[in-house]
């Protein structure tokens, strides 16, 4: 069925594209003689920049590949973006009363596609504000499933909450697990150390997965520069970036299976209890960082089907279904 759903999603997505993008200089002239009459500043800056992966295990395969980001002032926006946090809600996550930033890549000629979106939520301390917290938001290609949660943007440590790639198993299977089906099991047992910076004229963000019998096996990082102006219309500048982001995702997965890696599928088919067990690693993790726990926030689930999972009213796990496609 989701074999289905992807072919369905790919074809469609192929002559919506196709038709937006033919009209897209029409567009994009429209926009440009509606912002002759506007003098107000923009709410979003862009930034260009690099993603790069490495992984060690089972196999080891790195890439590396250009990314725009935009950088949205959700207080300023005209509308806030659809399918994201508004500003009063991230701050009321992350008990802040300075302005919301989200750094994201938009929809693009009817599609979008955001691996990771991240949030970053100031503090007002006198005449200045300053980067207190951030709200991270994961999409599992082809899942379809989003977790966000609250870090600490100096460095953190976050149980790991979602099952991101397939092709996290290990050619060590036999050393370590005495049945293949555990795999999916054993692989979410690692953590997320995870980290950023405020942006300014660059921006950066690291996340790194450890495991307890692994150790460090996969990194990921951004790093982006501000670009001061863009000359052309921002849809012109974003043309196809969340395509570009889908076809390297699918690419390297391709190479992956060829190296010989196989397919691990996701765990809620047999272990579904593992965002209850995530919750219950992580509040371990943060006794043992000596983060504070408020009594009456205790371990509980709420909403239908779990949907919505508060932490200690620290992290505030939120999973849910992503925009399809897997936005």
């Amino acid at each position: 069925m989701e074999a289905l759903h992807l072919w369905c999603s790919i074809i469609s997505t192929f002559f919506t594209t196709l038709v937006l993008s033919l009209l897209l200089p029409l567009s994009s002239l429209l926009r440009r003689c509606s912002r002759s009459h506007s003098f107000s500043e923009p709410a979003s800056t862009v930034y260009q920049g690099t993603v790069w992966h490495e992984r060690r295990r089972p196999v080891r395969h790195s890439f590396k590949y250009t990314v725009r980001y935009a950088l949205i002032d959700l207080d300023r926006a005209a509308r806030p973006p659809p399918d994201h946090l508004s500003a009063d809600h991230c701050r009321s996550i992350a008990q802040t009363d300075g302005p919301v930033f989200l750094l994201t890549i938009p929809p693009s000629v009817g599609y979008e596609q955001n691996p990771l979106s991240l949030y970053y939520c100031y503090d007002s301390e006198g005449c200045t504000v300053n980067l207190k917290k951030c709200i991270a938001e994961v999409t599992n290609t082809p899942w379809g499933e989003r977790v966000s949660f609250l870090f600490n943007p100096k460095t953190d440590l976050v149980a790991k909450p979602l099952h991101v790639s397939p092709f996290m198993s290990f050619n060590v299977d036999a050393l370590l697990f005495e049945k293949f089906d555990e795999i999916e099991v054993q692989d979410m047992l690692g953590n997320w150390k995870i980290r950023a910076n405020a942006p300014g004229d660059s921006l950066f963000i690291s996340i790194s997965v450890h495991h307890p019998k692994l150790g460090e096996y996969f990194t990921a990082t951004l790093t982006a520069k501000r670009i001061s102006s863009v000359a052309a219309d921002s849809a012109l500048f974003f043309w196809l970036m969340p395509h570009r982001v889908a076809v390297w995702i699918y690419w390297h997965a391709l190479k992956l299976w060829w190296k010989g890696v196989p397919f691990i599928q996701h765990p809620r088919y047999s272990h579904q209890e593992y965002r209850e067990e995530a919750l219950v690693r992580d509040m371990k993790l943060q006794c043992c960082q000596a983060f504070q726990q408020d009594e009456q926030n205790h371990l509980r689930l709420e909403g239908k089907d779990s949907d919505y999972v508060k932490n200690g009213g620290n992290r505030r796990f939120t999973w849910r279904d992503a925009k399809w496609p897997w936005a």
